[in-house]
């Protein structure tokens, strides 16, 4: 496992405390504010709030937040000025990194994540220096009491670009053009998905060997995720197994 897969499994076992809480909190609840205010607050014609609305539940984000965001969003409530950005540049190593990100102060974000670059010996670049090096996708994701064939004839049908397995799920992966309705379409055949995402999968990945370029990356990501206004991290990196252990020890 590498990039964007290896580092969710990190994030998975790291397990946020009940501090932090409130800062995932905030980040699904300015994707559900800004997919109300740009496609309006009906969950069945607006798909981006539909899958906004599912990741926020699975998080636990309660129906009363869930509410008071959309409503914000739609305009029935004081609406920020929430606008989204990408940032991108490299990390320790070489390794390349996109963050999405979404702020009523670009220019406090800007400088927090220059800063967060600096200390953990990567750089902030230009728009465009990495993000060639990912492919956008659309994935979604089915538990393993899926029928597999069935899936891949209805996801081929609907014309998805491939249906991969990887830890006892199966992943539909769509371009960004046909990822609703692919979701949609499956949803209509009877597939319950788990969840439905836009990604950036790294095209390739670099071999991080190094230890201590290792520790510098991953406090790096953490650090990016940690901030308020930083919504996704995707990295191209690949580190084995015995350096991850190390480094929890």
């Amino acid at each position: 496992m590498s990039g964007h897969s290896k580092w969710s499994t990190i994030k998975h076992k790291k397990a946020k405390v009940d501090s932090q809480r409130a800062v995932v909190f905030q980040k699904y609840s300015r994707e559900l504010i800004v997919s109300a205010r740009l496609g309006g607050a009906d969950p069945a014609g607006n798909f981006r709030l539909r899958t906004a609305i599912e990741k926020a539940k699975a998080a636990g984000l309660p129906n009363d937040n869930i509410k008071r965001a959309i409503e914000k969003g739609a305009g029935s409530g004081a609406s920020d000025n929430y606008e989204e950005l990408i940032y991108e540049g490299y990390a320790a190593g070489g390794v390349a990194v996109v963050i999405e990100a979404m702020t009523d102060n670009r220019n406090r974000t800007a400088g927090d994540i220059r800063s967060f670059f600096t200390k953990y010996n990567g750089s902030l670049g230009a728009t465009g220096c990495v993000g060639w090096m990912f492919d956008q996708r659309g994935v979604i994701t089915f538990g393993e009491d899926v029928d597999f064939d069935k899936l891949f004839e209805a996801s081929i049908n609907l014309d998805a670009l491939d249906v991969t397995e990887e830890d006892g799920t199966y992943k539909v992966l769509t371009s960004p053009e046909n990822f609703q309705n692919v979701a949609e379409g499956l949803e209509k055949e009877g597939f319950k998905s788990e969840s439905a995402e836009l990604l950036r999968i790294p095209q390739n990945t670099v071999e991080v060997t190094d230890e201590k370029v290792a520790d510098q990356i991953l406090k790096l990501l953490d650090k990016l995720e940690e901030h308020d206004d930083v919504q996704n991290v995707y990295a191209n990196f690949d580190i084995s197994d015995d350096i991850l252990q190390k480094l929890e020890n």
